[in-house]
């Protein structure tokens, strides 16, 4: 069996302006970065105005395992075998983070015959906008460090600066560091630290921000730090917002790739559903619904994470309400979540987890009840996905299908995409247009006048199953101090750990009964919403002991080996 990366490599590729023609894109509105990629002028608008909007599907997942349970592979399987049945369909994904890329988990591209081209540009630079952000968001902190150096204006505390700087890889030792110890800045040093890249609240504008004016606004509300006497000081206070515009004036148009059958994929922005809100763009979903009869986009992580945020964050923000939600399910994941075995990444599966065990797979399916439940809240029909595997057997599978009919499913589906590419995924196609048709009761799960609190233990009882939450000392007092100054109006954006629907990754199948630690709390105005750390959640990862990176090389041609 070829790896993913030989699957690549073997696959027709189309020019970029081929593609962009199968959703009748004008050429002029494309601006190429090589044969394979092109960036969306956001001139296209024009042409968009009084287009009819297609439907969008939402992929999320129940809570997943370190190796992920091949939502971005249905993702991509699905958009291709909807085109198989002769709609026009597109797909709407995530750039990968670097982090991952040379860690642990790898590309965000699918896998197998489900999977975006070119690869290789895909998972490495691609088109340059996740360094952009990095740029923008470092050069706010040099100004203001500057703004600190020549004479401190603003009267800024060393104790509430609040803007890290970040990197897009995986560094541990850049959690915490101290700045400003040179002879001439010595005497104004603070503690500050890295985050990575996708955590940073310029890739979370970046998704939410609507065009370039709305993009500016939200870069100059940025609260970088306070004054001694407790008073935001913003980008646009110090004057980098405007320059931090111009470094994202191309990051801001999406990108148009395509799958391994060709069909078109838009990638734009890449914010982690653990960390930010996990969706991708506003812009790149406005953008393929005018142009397509149905979008397929996926929110990151388990539905606790990628789903509640599209809908609490993106959804209120954007107005766009996703027809259907594909759960995607792995009888190793639901195995996995009776706590029988361990998965680590690089190493062999364990038997117990390969092999037909009916009860352990009886008892792990309490979290796809959970997360089933979770969709429903918010009023949008759910398919159930079971991504299938050789070692899957018919017992199980039934079981599954049972099962998730009783938990309220509208239907349930096999996927195998990843092996047979659009052919894998028809039964899916076809569901999904059907449910596509009928109307949802959507709804938020809080308002907007909902306190920060109530927001919080909204999210923690109704999604997560906690009994209550638990706030520290800061987290107290930053909810008095941003109610105070009316950002409780707000939603909440809560960063925990993906694997599992608690805070606390040993926490299998669905928990109950537990206390939400919230830990701090920072506010994003510029993005719009409140950051809520619970639990270890880490804003910088660390590497395994063996980082994927170890096997990336270039080989006697110059091509690059070790990416799959």
């Amino acid at each position: 069996m070829l790896n993913d990366f030989e699957i690549a490599k073997s696959a027709k590729k189309e020019p970029i302006e081929k593609i962009a023609r199968r959703l009748k894109i004008n050429k002029k509105h494309l601006i190429p970065f090589g044969q394979y990629i092109a960036k969306i002028d956001l001139g296209i608008f024009k042409e968009l105005k009084n287009k009819q909007r297609g439907k969008l599907i939402l992929v999320t997942a129940i809570t997943p395992t370190p190796l992920g349970e091949g939502k971005t592979v249905t993702t991509i399987g699905l958009s291709m075998s909807l085109n198989k049945l002769g709609v026009r369909a597109s797909a709407c994904i995530r750039q990968p983070s670097l982090g991952p890329v040379f860690g642990i988990k790898g590309s965000a591209g699918g896998g197998g015959y489900a999977q975006v081209l070119p690869r290789e540009d895909f998972d490495l630079h691609f088109t340059g906008d996740a360094h952009a952000v990095g740029l923008a968001h470092n050069l706010a902190a040099a100004f203001l460090d500057n703004s600190i150096f020549r004479g401190n204006p603003y009267n800024i505390a060393a104790d509430k600066i609040y803007w890290h700087r970040v990197v897009d890889i995986g560094d541990r030792f850049l959690r915490k560091v101290k700045v400003g110890l040179d002879v001439d800045t010595g005497k104004f040093s603070y503690d500050t630290g890295f985050d990575i890249t996708p955590a940073s609240e310029i890739m979370a504008i970046l998704a939410l921000s609507k065009n370039v004016h709305d993009l500016r606004r939200r870069l100059g509300k940025i609260v970088l730090a306070e004054s001694a006497t407790g008073e935001p000081v913003t980008a646009e206070d110090i004057k980098v917002a405007g320059i931090m515009a111009v470094l994202l004036k191309d990051a801001i148009k999406p990108n148009l790739i395509q799958t391994i059958e060709n069909t078109p994929c838009f990638v734009h922005t890449g914010p982690f559903a653990n960390i930010a809100h996990g969706n991708s763009s506003i812009i790149q979903d406005e953008i393929a619904l005018a142009l397509s009869d149905y979008v397929v986009t996926e929110a990151g992580f388990g539905a606790d994470c990628g789903a509640e945020k599209f809908f609490d964050i993106k959804s209120r923000e954007s107005g766009v309400i996703p027809s259907v939600v594909v759960l995607v399910c792995s009888l190793r994941a639901l195995k996995s979540h009776a706590g029988i075995c361990k998965i680590t990444p690089g190493k062999k599966l364990a038997k117990c987890l390969t092999e037909e065990n009916l009860p352990a797979l009886e008892q792990g399916l309490s979290n796809l009840k959970k997360q089933i439940e979770n969709v429903l809240i918010f009023g949008v029909p759910v398919i159930v996905v079971i991504n299938k595997f050789s070692t899957d057997t018919d017992k199980e599978i039934a079981l599954v299908k049972q099962r998730a009919l009783e938990y309220q499913a509208c239907s349930v589906c096999l996927s195998e995409v990843w092996s047979r590419g659009s052919k894998g995924g028809i039964e899916l196609a076809r569901e999904v247009i059907k449910q596509a048709k009928k109307e949802n009761k959507f709804k938020l799960l809080y308002g907007q006048n909902s306190g920060i609190k109530e927001k919080i233990e909204l999210v923690a009882t109704s999604i997560y199953g906690a009994r209550s939450v638990e706030y520290s000392d800061l987290s107290e007092n930053k909810i008095k101090l941003f109610t105070k100054r009316g950002w409780d109006s707000l939603p909440v954006c809560i960063a925990k750990t993906p694997l599992s629907l608690s805070h606390d990754p040993a926490l299998k199948g669905a928990p109950h009964g537990f206390v939400l630690p919230v830990k701090d709390i920072r506010a994003f105005c510029g993005a719009g919403f409140l950051s809520v750390l619970c639990g270890d959640i880490q804003l910088m990862p660390g590497l395994p002991t063996h980082p994927r990176g170890e096997n990336i090389d270039l080989d006697d041609n110059g091509d690059i080996i070790g990416l799959q």
